[in-house]
């Protein structure tokens, strides 16, 4: 551990077929967050035995469920069998910054939050296409109707919650529309929040592996008719 490592706080990660880059991702994270936790959901290929290399604990989905099973088995562990004050989910694909995750935590600490968001609309370091503007714009605009949180990135995957909050949630949305569905049970908390300025560092490898312009739409009419 270094010097400046956070030791109460968990890295839940959800991994699927993340061989390509999943031991550097969690290397790189272990320099703050020496404790994490990667969730494989049913992998072809060998992202668990790259994640254990690179010294995360490691849940295995036999097969695979979707990337908000993945986080709820986290939560749960991280729940159960840690007795850590705060969980961050974190993606495995090298998006997110442990900089700004560290950021993340000790905001909440300092300011008693119960969960931080993280904003990729907050300053001008992230520039996504405007395709990809106008369907979290549309994200936003929902989430602010059903939850009443004032959110500029909904659908953000770098996310800081402290344990009370993390009680909070039962997600049962299993596909990628858990995002709005972990919104919804933190506002119900009634914890205090708030948003905090993050870089999403996109890759040619992120962007090969990350959501098409359709499933973002799907997402949002999938949650819109439940």
């Amino acid at each position: 551990m270094g010097p400046h490592s956070i030791t109460d706080t968990w890295l839940v990660v959800p991994v699927y077929n993340e061989s390509e880059v999943v031991a550097d991702v969690i290397t790189e994270a272990r320099k703050t967050f020496p404790h994490v936790v990667c969730i494989d959901d049913g992998s072809s290929d060998e992202s668990a035995s790259e994640a254990l290399r690179a010294g995360a604990i490691v849940v295995v989905h036999p097969v695979n469920l979707g990337q908000g099973a993945a986080l709820q088995t986290g939560f749960d562990y991280v729940r159960d069998c840690t007795d850590a004050a705060y969980a961050v989910t974190f993606d495995a694909d090298g998006q997110h910054d442990p900089g700004d995750a560290a950021a993340m935590v000790s905001r909440a600490r300092a300011e008693g939050l119960g969960f931080v968001f993280g904003s990729r609309f907050m300053d001008g370091r992230t520039r996504p296409g405007l395709a990809k503007r106008l369907v979290l714009g549309v994200a936003v605009f929902g989430t602010r109707l059903t939850t009443g949180l004032d959110l500029t990135d909904a659908h953000n995957g770098l996310r800081v919650i402290r344990r009370d909050a993390l009680e909070g949630i039962a997600l049962h949305q299993h596909g990628m529309a858990h995002a709005s569905e972990i919104v919804a049970a933190l506002a119900s908390t009634g914890l205090p929040w708030a948003e905090h300025p993050v870089h999403i560092r996109y890759t040619d490898y992120s962007r090969a592996k990350g959501q098409s312009l359709l499933n973002s739409v799907n997402i949002l009419a999938d949650l819109i008719l439940k």
